[in-house]
């Protein structure tokens, strides 16, 4: 089956191109260029730009939609063209699928705007006549993800912290390669077509245990002070000025901290038989990979 890659070269598009190879023809598709390598052709194309997309969409039979725009000033309307655009093009080229990778805790009536708008890219995206499989995952742990390289990021440089109460909401982590298992194995396999799967790894755990865990890898004993009163604008720039992460990725990544991320059921596991990774085990990889911040 041939499978193109919308967001190839961010990092869940760059860990699942070789994931991909193993069974398809794999088309990378980014809005910058690149050289082709060993099973993947590189295609430069933008999905702000439904012109474009026709050209990707010829002779292939499904496409994973990594595409997002966390950071832009508006990524909630951005990211909604984007999906519109997918969705129309996808249509006309009478793919057989969409893969789509969203966010746990979607049902959640006090949703966060990244999340909400997680959730939206989802239903535009099955708007056309193409069916879409949704995998919903929580924290991607691995290296130059996001929310990972955060946390990390204040285990290494602060000795002590004040956090607001998120960090006693629970979560459920899923290494990288697990999650690019999952989103490889459900193309092109029928009963997938149209269902939305929880993924997760096998731990959960709050947010704190999360930086604990982490800290203990890292030869460290943070001090962890839990106060009432940090806003997530204000946890938002404070990260900003203690991690590598911009506040304007911070503060909807943070927001999103306050809903459960847990998965509600394992049908993903029946469908896409993966040996999950540990949390322990995800983070030793994430930090010895030679791509770790």
């Amino acid at each position: 089956m041939k499978v193109a890659v919308l967001g190839a070269s961010g990092v869940i598009g760059s860990a699942l191109l070789p994931e991909l190879t193993r069974e398809h023809d794999v088309l990378a598709v980014s809005r910058s260029s690149h050289r082709d390598a060993e099973g993947v052709r590189w295609l430069q194309a933008d999905a702000m730009d439904e012109a474009s997309l026709d050209d990707v969409f010829r002779g292939v039979d499904a496409c994973v939609h990594l595409v997002h725009s966390l950071g832009s000033r508006d990524f909630a309307a951005a990211d909604r063209v984007a999906a519109e655009n997918v969705a129309r093009a996808a249509s006309r080229a009478g793919l057989r699928q969409i893969v789509y990778l969203g966010g746990l805790g979607e049902d959640d009536p006090n949703l966060s705007p990244h999340l909400r708008s997680r959730r939206e890219t989802a239903e535009l995206l099955s708007s056309g006549s193409t069916p879409v499989t949704t995998l919903r995952a929580a924290m991607v742990v691995g290296p130059k993800s996001a929310a990972f390289e955060t946390i990390l990021a204040l285990v290494d440089r602060l000795p002590a912290m004040i956090c607001p109460r998120w960090v006693t909401v629970p979560t459920q982590p899923i290494a990288l390669r697990d999650v690019t298992r999952y989103l490889s194995g459900v193309c092109g396999v029928e009963p997938a077509f149209g269902e939305t799967f929880d993924v997760g790894g096998p731990d959960v755990m709050t947010y704190r245990e999360m930086i604990e865990r982490i800290a203990r890898q890292r030869g460290k004993h943070p001090l962890i002070v839990e106060v009432p009163v940090l806003t997530p604008r204000l946890s938002s720039w404070w990260l900003h000025l203690v991690t590598p992460v911009k506040a304007a990725i911070a503060r909807p990544l943070i927001e999103g901290l306050r809903v459960p991320t847990v998965a509600h059921d394992d049908r993903i596991r029946e469908l896409v038989p993966v040996e999950l990774t540990s949390f322990d085990d995800a983070v030793r990889d994430a930090l010895a990979s030679p791509a770790a911040g």
